[in-house]
């Protein structure tokens, strides 16, 4: 099944299987099996060389969670795929993975809370800097701010909690002048809404435990590249200097773009980030994500629906509600970018500025009924929380004056209930919090 050949919502419920090739199975199995068999002494070698793709073990590759690879390729457009065993690992490894030895990353301050923390408490350990544009609104900041030893520009192109859009094409623009790849974070968009390589994105990375999977029950990332960016062009070395594990059978050592041509940048994390730290993927998960993807276009539809008919409400709300930060908000200045990025809609997740005191701000927040109050997003549950102390409690105020994450700040997932009830359940919280 290509690209070519079927439309996304085909490619959802059926991409990267088949049946032939798991007894019939109509539904993919779960191949719940630490190791595979080697078979012989030969085969052994073509495995542990990456000569052969098939399975050895499941902490490098198992045929679930192959499908799961696939599938995610195909509904992103891209050459290649990675699952692992969290969004963090997802965007860790791919950094690193960029970044090489002593590499800098450049990025903005419109981040998850606990990205823009490993790039303070960890990517240093590893001899990687990160830096980050004065304005993530102006491609001329991100062109100004790249030093000769920057490596890649990372971005997410829905930003959490506010969901402003960033401007792919021009930003990849300024990467490409540089040699250096686009690193973009799709999470918030999902597949279905924005397809970053399309726009000039080198990576894409998920967090498969929000919309992709979208039931709240497992934690998974995903790694993709579009197999377009030159890794061979002399920034790279990581790519191109032999390695022993990688001889052939003739015992020559092979470099990551001899043994993973098309797919260098998924190969690299596969064989080495993956082998070694070991974010491993459970079959049962992938099983689970595959699951979830069968309905992403309807869940996500609902969602983005629900979500507008919230901040209609909400803008509603003046003696309550300061703000509300979505590119479907009145007076955003997004809506021009999520018009051309995003015309299926900008996603399910907005924030909204709390008038009142800090008393009636944890009231309401303690008076919803309806809505779950947890950290996760993109699930079918509608989502609420007050973002600047749990998502974001990592950031210093002045990393949250730069992310634009003021104090009132509170953030909304919006699920798959019924609107009018989950607009009932706001008004009845706003109405204990302010007697």
């Amino acid at each position: 099944m290509s690209k070519s050949n079927f439309k996304f919502d085909t490619l959802k419920v059926r991409g990267g299987y088949r049946s032939s090739e798991h007894n019939e199975a109509v539904s993919v199995p779960i191949y719940q099996s630490t190791a595979f068999e080697l078979g012989n002494t030969e085969r052994a070698g073509r495995l542990f060389s990456f000569t052969d793709p098939d399975p050895i073990y499941t902490r490098l590759s198992n045929p679930t969670v192959a499908v799961l690879e696939e599938r995610a390729a195909l509904l992103d457009g891209a050459a290649g795929a990675i699952a692992l065993g969290s969004g963090m690992a997802a965007v860790t490894y791919s950094l690193l993975n960029a970044a090489g030895k002593n590499g800098r990353i450049l990025s903005t301050a419109r981040l998850y809370g606990g990205s823009v923390d490993a790039f303070d408490k960890i990517l240093p350990d590893f001899g990687v800097t990160v830096d980050f544009v004065e304005d993530a609104d102006d491609p001329e900041s991100f062109e100004k701010s790249i030093f000769p030893d920057t490596k890649a520009i990372y971005v997410e192109a829905v930003s959490n909690p506010n969901s402003a859009v960033t401007d792919l094409e021009a930003v990849a623009q300024v990467a490409h002048r540089h040699g250096i790849p686009l690193i973009v974070d799709n999470t918030l968009a999902t597949p279905y809404l924005l397809n970053p390589i399309k726009f000039g994105a080198d990576v894409v990375v998920y967090s498969a435990t929000k919309a992709l999977s979208g039931h709240g029950n497992v934690i998974a990332g995903l790694v993709l590249e579009s197999g377009k960016f030159n890794w061979a062009g002399g920034k790279y070395p990581q790519f191109t200097k032999p390695l022993y594990f990688l001889r052939d059978s003739e015992d020559r050592e092979r470099s990551i773009l001899e043994v993973f041509p098309a797919t260098p940048f998924t190969g690299r994390i596969r064989a080495i980030y993956l082998n070694y730290l070991g974010a491993a993927l459970s079959p049962f998960d992938a099983y689970l994500i595959l699951l979830g993807l069968e309905t992403l276009s309807e869940r996500v539809a609902k969602q983005v629906s629900n979500a507008e008919k919230l901040i209609r409400y909400l803008e509603s709300k003046k003696d309550y509600v300061l703000w509300v930060k979505h590119p479907y908000a009145q007076n955003s200045p997004y809506r021009e970018l999520a018009k051309k990025y995003l015309p299926k809609g900008a996603g399910s997740v907005f924030t909204f500025g709390f008038n009142g005191t800090p008393k009636q701000y944890a009231k309401f927040l303690n008076s919803v009924k309806l809505f779950s109050y947890h950290a996760n997003i993109g699930d079918a549950r509608s989502i609420i929380i007050n973002s600047p102390t749990t998502t974001h409690a990592e950031l210093t105020p002045e990393q949250r004056k730069q992310a634009d994450l003021a104090p009132e700040t509170i953030r909304i997932s919006a699920g798959l209930e019924d609107d009018g009830d989950l607009i009932a359940d706001l008004e009845q919280a706003f109405e204990k919090a302010y007697q």
